[in-house]
């Protein structure tokens, strides 16, 4: 099993943020947020935490799904918040949703959340123990939490292969963020292991395909 090898944590090199924000996410964006929907059925104008929001791409997503949610997006890139209130205003929505530029760690929410999101974050994220922390400590009993990120492969070589196989067609400097993403991801197992850690073993985790996982279940 191939060790991991960490990333930078914040995504603050413009050129590098544009390109992700520029990317087609859309089949990944959309599945994240239906996924969430059919796992939460309150209606009723719930708070929504979406950590590492970048571009914020998921999270108008899910404004335009769920007729009443309310969103707070957190990123500590501030050219990645910078895109998503752009994004926001262009979308007519930004009497719904408002970001943070912090790092999750330093979040402080008035009130604790009735849900907590989270795609692609985990990866960037040297202390995985602190990343489930924080998130533990942002959501109100019995709140639902939908985290999905890249699943770490075998060897460079079979990383290498997901590139060719699903960014192939992507900008060079894409497809090398996305080559050093995989190298910098968890596998199945050490995800459980670090739910369990934090007493969150009631949440489920599953492999939906060759190169995510995700999680998710109600926080008690």
């Amino acid at each position: 099993m191939m060790e991991r090898v960490l990333e930078p944590e914040i995504m603050d090199d413009p050129v590098q943020v544009q390109a992700y924000a520029e990317a087609d996410f859309q089949e990944e964006n959309q599945g994240f947020v239906d996924t969430f929907l059919r796992l939460y059925e309150d209606r009723d104008g719930p708070h929504v935490v979406d950590v590492g929001c970048g571009p914020g791409d998921i999270a108008i997503r899910l404004a335009r799904n769920h007729p009443t949610c309310l969103i707070t997006g957190i990123d500590a890139s501030i050219p990645m918040i910078t895109w998503a209130e752009q994004a926001v205003k262009q979308a007519g929505l930004a009497h719904r949703i408002e970001f943070l530029s912090q790092r999750f760690q330093d979040v402080k929410l008035a009130t604790p959340a009735d849900a907590v999101m989270s795609n692609s974050l985990a990866h960037h994220v040297p202390n995985p123990l602190r990343f489930w922390y924080e998130i533990k400590k942002m959501i109100k009993p019995g709140g639902l939490v939908v985290v999905m990120d890249l699943l770490r492969p075998d060897s460079p070589e079979e990383a290498q292969a997901l590139v060719d196989q699903y960014a192939a067609h992507e900008p060079e400097r894409l497809k090398k963020d996305f080559f050093h993403s995989l190298l910098a991801a968890f596998t199945e197992d050490e995800v459980a292991a670090h739910l369990a850690e934090l007493n969150l073993s009631r949440l489920m985790v599953d492999v939906p395909d060759d190169r995510h996982w995700i999680v998710y279940g109600r926080v008690y």
